[in-house]
């Protein structure tokens, strides 16, 4: 079970990445007001995962926490990152944020459930160019990996890019749906 936490709107953090300075602030995810963030993670992105869970809410955005709600260094991050992504999936978030130690764990996870777009992100063009072409829906970060920082503007060039629509992207797009389609009914 998780909870919905709807956070209260603050100014935002002084930006230090000239590449993301014309970001949009707050919380206009798809062009709504409304939009819900997930967020979960094993021990190895567990701080990280409460510092973005922490700032996202400050400037916001309305965060499920999906876990781990308290540090234990024999979890596993499937126990948290599919719930996540199977939110995802449902519609009842529109974006994800999956960490583990080094993110690889929780994006293979995550990728595991149809409709799911992740990747290991680390850096602020990749977040924006993702969901600009390829239409990702989740991120995933390593908690060892990239500082809280980078994370964050890397959250928020993630959460403000939406998906071009080109045509060229579309065509692409209905190939990988083509093949999750194909894998799902080969498995009926």
């Amino acid at each position: 079970m998780y909870q919905v936490i709807a956070g209260r709107r603050v100014g935002p953090p002084q930006r230090n990445d000239a590449m993301i300075s014309d970001l949009e602030t707050g919380p206009d995810l798809v062009s709504s007001k409304m939009a819900i963030v997930g967020i979960a993670a094993d021990h190895g992105g567990y701080d990280l995962k409460d510092y973005l869970a922490r700032a996202l809410r400050e400037s916001g955005w309305t965060v499920i926490d999906f876990g781990a709600v308290r540090m234990n260094a024999f979890d596993d991050y499937p126990d948290f990152v599919i719930p996540l992504a199977r939110a995802l999936s449902a519609g009842d978030i529109q974006r994800g944020i999956g960490l583990c130690s080094s993110g690889v764990g929780a994006a293979v996870a995550a990728n595991k459930v149809a409709g799911v777009r992740a990747c290991v992100i680390h850096e602020t063009f990749s977040a924006k160019q993702g969901v600009e072409d390829d239409d990702l829906n989740m991120m995933c970060m390593g908690g060892l990996i990239v500082g809280r920082g980078l994370a964050w503007e890397s959250v928020r060039a993630f959460l403000t890019a939406r998906f071009q629509n080109l045509e060229r992207h579309n065509r692409r797009l209905a190939k990988v749906s083509a093949l999750e389609r194909t894998v799902i009914n080969d498995l009926l």
